[in-house]
Formats: C-alpha cells, sequence, structure tokens
C-alpha cells in the first residue's frame, strides 16, 4: 500500500498552484497541505505543515527558489525539493541542485510526469530525465574547478567496489529499482549504500552523488 505523499507548493502565479493542485489531488496518493506565493514563505510553511516533497518555483519576486531551496534543505527533517522551471538545464537549474534540489520538472510537463515526479522523490530517485542527467553532468566535467576534481577522487576512494557500483549506476540515472536489478540486490540495500555514500561523499541527495562520480572521472 503506498504511503500518502504530502506536497507544498510554492509559486507566485496563483493559477499555476491551483492547476498544481488540481492535478496533484486527482492522485488518491497525494495530498496538498499547503501553498505560498513567495521564497521568504516557504521556511514557515514547511515548519507549519511538515510536508514531504516541495515544488518549488524558480523565479519568485522577493526570494528565488535557489536560495528558499537551499533554505529549506538546511532545516531538521527538510523535506525534498523539486523546483519548476519553463526552461530546460540552465544556471538556476544548476544552481538549485547545488541548493539540494533533487531535480526540476518543466512547467510544461504532462500531469503524468508530474505526478511521477512526486512519487520518485519520496521513493528516494532523482527527477531528471535522462538527457537533462547528461546536460548536467556535462557542466560539471567541463567546469573547470580542478579543486573540486580533486576533492570528489579523494572522497570516492572511500568507497568500497560496491559502493563504488551503486554511483556509476546512479550516475547514469539508474532508479533504485534498476540499480537494484543490475547489481542483484534489494531496493532497500541500494537505498542503505546510497545513505552510506551520501554520508561519506558529504553531499545531500543522488544528484550530488552523480556530479561528485562524474568530477572524479568515473563515468567517463
Amino acid at each position: 500500500m503506498l504511503d500518502t505523499c504530502r506536497v507544498l507548493l510554492v509559486d507566485d502565479d496563483p493559477l499555476v498552484r491551483s492547476g498544481l493542485r488540481l492535478l496533484l489531488t486527482s492522485d488518491p496518493h497525494v495530498e496538498v497541505v499547503g501553498e505560498v506565493a513567495d521564497g521568504d514563505e516557504v521556511v514557515e510553511a514547511v515548519q507549519r505543515h511538515a510536508p514531504d516533497v516541495v515544488l518549488m518555483d524558480l523565479r519568485m519576486a522577493r526570494t528565488d527558489g535557489v536560495e528558499a531551496t537551499r533554505a529549506v534543505r538546511r532545516l531538521p527533517r527538510a523535506p525534498h525539493v523539486v523546483v519548476l522551471t519553463v526552461w530546460d538545464v540552465d544556471d538556476a537549474v544548476l544552481r538549485s541542485l547545488d541548493a539540494g534540489a533533487e531535480g526540476f520538472l518543466l512547467k510544461s510537463s504532462s500531469p503524468t510526469e508530474i505526478i511521477a515526479a512526486v512519487r520518485a522523490v519520496m521513493a528516494g530517485d532523482a527527477v531528471l530525465s535522462p538527457r537533462s542527467t547528461r546536460q548536467v553532468l556535462d557542466h560539471y566535467r567541463d567546469d573547470g574547478d580542478r579543486r573540486a576534481v580533486e576533492a570528489a577522487q579523494a572522497a570516492l576512494a572511500g568507497l568500497t567496489d560496491r559502493e563504488r557500483d551503486v554511483v556509476v549506476a546512479v550516475g547514469q540515472g539508474l532508479s533504485n529499482a534498476e540499480v537494484a536489478s543490475r547489481l542483484y540486490v534489494s531496493v532497500a540495500t541500494v537505498k542503505a549504500h546510497l545513505a552510506t555514500i551520501q554520508t561519506k561523499l558529504g553531499v545531500r541527495n543522488r544528484v550530488q552523488v552523480a556530479v561528485r562520480a562524474e568530477r572524479a572521472g568515473l563515468l567517463r
């Protein structure tokens, strides 16, 4: 039986929030617990409503989605954050991923894609299409930050062989279930490995795991 996913909507356009609420609540396993119109309202709303997932607009008048994501991810028991954008991978999307977002959705995404994304982050998966994953990783591969490369290589040196297998699979965009199938282990085992990997690498989500792997040259 699926758990109910509690969602907070963050967007400065009331029509967008209304549309998202309508389509999300068409799924009996999704509950929209609140909505706010700007990034400076998000922390208080998270503390009041305790959502599992925040759908976060990137461009808002007072506090943008990047800063709001960073503030949310600092909270104890922080919810998952998925950012909403009208563009594909751009600088704001990359900065939101650095801030701790676990993926992004185009505002033009279909209702099925949006509901699937909410379920995916609840299951511990990232919300990036294979094409978007490649664009994100290509950016970090080519950014020329030598210190970041050396730090990533040093961090990955502390992983076991099996943990490195998980990292490579995650970097290739596989879901937890797909990683489990490839490595002939359970999904619970994959999640346990990922938790340990994130601690060892000093990152907060699987997107950042993939970025560390790309910078270290593990995916080439």
